[in-house]
C-alpha cells in the first residue's frame, strides 16, 4: 500500500512535470531579452516580444483580485457566521453552481454587463470577466478555512467582552490567513490562463494600453493567436509566452507559500 500511495502521489505531480518539461523543450530558445522588453512584430517579420501582453495579462489580475478577493473573503466569512438557515444554503449552492458554468459564457455575461454599455472592449471589461470567475472558489475556499477555526478561539475573545464583528476581524481572519491567502492564489492561478472570456471582454491589443477603458493585451490571446498563425516564428513565440505563464503561476503560488509559513506555524 506503501508503493501504491507514493506511487498515486507521483502520479499527481507527473502531468505538471510534463507539461513544464515539454514547455521548456519547445519554448525556451525563443526566450530572450527582446521576448520580455519588444512589442510583436508586424506579420511575416522575424523576432519582436510580448512585452505588452505580460504587462496586460498583470493588470488584468490586479483588476479581477481587486474586484473579486474583496467580495469573495466577505462573502465566506458570511456563509461560515451566518446563523441564518436558508440565506447560506443558497448563496453556496450558487457559488457552486457558478463554479460550473464554462468561461465562455462569463465572458458573454461580461460583454453584455460592461462592453456594450461602454461600446467598446477594455481591460475593466476583461477585469470584470476573471473576477466573476474568482468569486465561486474564494468564497467556498474562505468559508472551509474560517470553519476550520477553533471555536475556543471565538469564545476567549466573546469572553473578554469583545464585539463578534472584532472577534471575526482580529481573531478569526488572521488565523485563517495562509488558507485564504492560499485559496486566493489558487483563485489567480486560475483565471490566469483564461482565453475565452477575454476574446468577448479584453479582444487584444498589438501595443501598448492606452489606459482601463481601452482594448489590452494579454498573454493567453496573444499565444492564442501565434498558435494559430502560419509562422513558425510566431509557433516558437506561443510556446514561449506558455512556458512564461506557467512559470508565472508557480511563482505566485510559491510566493504565497512561503508568505504563510511562518504564520501557519505561529498559529499552531
Amino acid at each position: 500500500m506503501a508503493v501504491l500511495t507514493a506511487a498515486a502521489a507521483g502520479a499527481v505531480i507527473l502531468p505538471l512535470v510534463l507539461i513544464f518539461g515539454f514547455l521548456l523543450w519547445q519554448g525556451a530558445s525563443a526566450i530572450n531579452v527582446d521576448f520580455f522588453t519588444h512589442l510583436p512584430k508586424p506579420v511575416g517579420e522575424v523576432g519582436g516580444g510580448m512585452a505588452n501582453a505580460i504587462i496586460g495579462t498583470l493588470i488584468l489580475l490586479g483588476l479581477a483580485s481587486l474586484l473579486g478577493l474583496p467580495i469573495g473573503i466577505l462573502g465566506g466569512v458570511y456563509l461560515a457566521e451566518s446563523r441564518d438557515r436558508r440565506l447560506p444554503w443558497i448563496v453556496r449552492f450558487l457559488a457552486d453552481v457558478l463554479n460550473g458554468v464554462p468561461s465562455i459564457v462569463i465572458g458573454i455575461f461580461a460583454y453584455t454587463l460592461v462592453v456594450l454599455p461602454m461600446r467598446r472592449f477594455s481591460a475593466v471589461a476583461g477585469g470584470v470577466a476573471l473576477a466573476v470567475i474568482m468569486l465561486p472558489i474564494v468564497v467556498r475556499t474562505t468559508e472551509e478555512m474560517v470553519r476550520l477555526v477553533p471555536a475556543s478561539l471565538r469564545e476567549a475573545g466573546l469572553a473578554l467582552g469583545v464585539p463578534e464583528w472584532k472577534v471575526v476581524l482580529r481573531v478569526v481572519l488572521p488565523t485563517a490567513r495562509a488558507g485564504i491567502v492560499t485559496g486566493a492564489m489558487v483563485a489567480v492561478a486560475r483565471v490566469a490562463g483564461e482565453t475565452a472570456p477575454l476574446l468577448f471582454t479584453a479582444f487584444g491589443n498589438r501595443f501598448w494600453h492606452q489606459g482601463l477603458d481601452q482594448p489590452i493585451a494579454a498573454l493567453p490571446l496573444q499565444i492564442f493567436a501565434y498558435a494559430i498563425a502560419p509562422y513558425d516564428d510566431w509557433h516558437r513565440q506561443a510556446w514561449a509566452g506558455a512556458l512564461v505563464l506557467i512559470v508565472l503561476v508557480l511563482v505566485v503560488s510559491l510566493m504565497a507559500r512561503l508568505v504563510t509559513r511562518g504564520r501557519v506555524g505561529a498559529v499552531r
